[in-house]
């Protein structure tokens, strides 16, 4: 891998050139042997959808390391099919990271959900980013990857993934895939939260380790960390059975969803690739694409709104989570455009950066440093640049892209940064914002599309 830093790239400018190798040098570094750490200090552990972003970003310099990543993840699998969003690392102690293996007791309160005895895992899930991720992983270098059989080796944990959430996580008649804690859309301190979480009584007794390596400023408050500590202990004493736990926060979230779509979409490339019919995952990505835009769109608001689906009703916060459906192919003409009206009015668009805010900038709750309460992520803004140029909205998309690569850059590789200022925020040399930062800005954006 010591190479890779010293590899030449001839039609990249110097600047590029420099990103290039510090963005390799993140994900070399926090490179655990088999899966990548979102960031040695504040998470040390694999994170489901951080590994399907990284793998996007190191397919360009290591297909074999990328499969690696997505392998290792789904090592952690459950029988019935969820993967679970930290599989955690058995060399790490205890005390690097809470909620620790001890709180989850996957390999006990899970035994009826087929959870594995090893690793041991949480309970709940992250958004479903994998099929695209194993696809575009495929893309980079289909002979080595039908070489070592990869595709045929995930389709199968892709496909019960996908059947876990359209079944066990449909909690409405004719809904869609259910989050059932606020860490499952990743998007865990929105605003969007704070009334389905009024509903829930704090636990008393925790301890918080991510307060030791970040800023308190940055982070959920302790009020809220409680009421997360509750959730997953409530789940937890269920045996995390979705169809007996008592969910007292239950969301149909926008971003998700468009996610499972795009999955969908790549599972039939896949299926397809692999001599296998792809139209049972055509026919649920059009289904779902329909079923997103009749639950969760909101005209008035220009946007996706998250449904609460213990009072039915859409939640009155605008979030990126509602831009983020821009990826979807199939969405209809009239509200891609007026996705990209909202994605450039004023409470989007924030021109110091050009990245998008995860709230609205002139929202009641916006707050440029609280995690996801107004910063900018990177994450966000590459699925929104990969939406925007499925739609042909090129010029656009060759903003937020030039954006993201930018801002990574100059932030130092950071978890999120303040959308007015630039000012980095959260953690440093983290993973997935050099690993999309490395995959725009590798020249060939044709196997993107593939």
């Amino acid at each position: 891998m010591k190479s890779l830093l010293e590899q030449p790239a001839p039609t990249a400018p110097a600047d590029h050139l420099t990103l290039r190798r510090g963005a390799a040098r993140v994900l070399i570094d926090n490179w655990t042997g088999s899966s990548t750490v979102p960031s040695r200090t504040l998470y040390p552990h694999q994170w489901s959808w951080d590994s399907a972003f990284i793998a996007i970003g190191l397919r360009h310099f290591s297909v074999r390391r990328a499969q690696q990543e997505l392998e290792s993840l789904l090592a952690g699998q459950w029988a019935d099919g969820r993967l679970p969003h930290i599989v955690f690392n058995p060399r790490v102690p205890y005390g690097a990271y809470f909620p620790s293996p001890d709180f989850w007791q996957s390999s006990q309160a899970g035994r009826a959900g087929g959870a594995p005895a090893s690793p041991e895992t949480s309970g709940i899930v992250q958004p479903p980013v994998h099929a695209l991720a194993a696809w575009l992983v495929h893309c980079s270098d289909p002979a080595e990857s039908d070489r070592r059989g990869f595709l045929s080796r995930m389709y199968p944990g892709l496909t019960a993934w996908h059947d876990y959430l359209l079944t066990r996580r449909r909690l409405a008649d004719g809904g869609l895939a259910a989050v059932i804690h606020p860490w499952e859309p990743g998007m865990d301190n929105s605003p969007c939260w704070d009334r389905p979480l009024a509903r829930v009584e704090p636990a008393d007794a925790f301890r918080r380790a991510d307060l030791a390596n970040g800023n308190p400023a940055d982070r959920p408050t302790d009020l809220d960390y409680g009421r997360y500590v509750r959730l997953a202990a409530t789940y937890r004493a269920a045996n995390y059975d979705d169809r007996t736990a008592n969910h007292r926060f239950a969301v149909e979230d926008p971003a998700f969803n468009a996610l499972l779509v795009t999955s969908e979409l790549a599972l039939a490339r896949i299926a397809a690739h692999l001599g296998r019919s792809p139209e049972p995952h055509t026919e649920r990505a059009a289904q779902l694409t329909r079923t997103v835009v009749d639950r969760l769109w909101d005209d008035k608001s220009g946007l996706f709104r998250a449904r609460d689906l213990v009072d039915d009703t859409l939640i009155d916060e605008r979030s990126v989570a509602g831009l983020v459906p821009l990826i979807i192919p199939g969405l209809p003409t009239d509200l891609v455009n007026t996705l990209v009206e909202t994605l450039n009015g004023p409470g989007f668009r924030a021109p110091a950066t050009d990245l998008v805010p995860s709230y609205d900038l002139t929202g009641p709750s916006f707050d440029p440093k609280r995690y996801w309460r107004g910063p900018a992520w990177f994450n966000t803004a590459w699925l929104i640049e990969r939406g925007l140029r499925t739609h042909g909205r090129h010029e656009d998309a060759r903003r937020l892209s030039r954006a993201v690569v930018t801002e990574a850059g100059r932030s130092g590789f950071a978890e999120y940064i303040d959308p007015a200022t630039g000012e980095a925020r959260g953690a440093r040399n983290f993973s997935w914002t050099a690993a999309l930062a490395l995959d725009l800005l590798h020249t060939d954006k044709d196997t993107s599309h593939d």
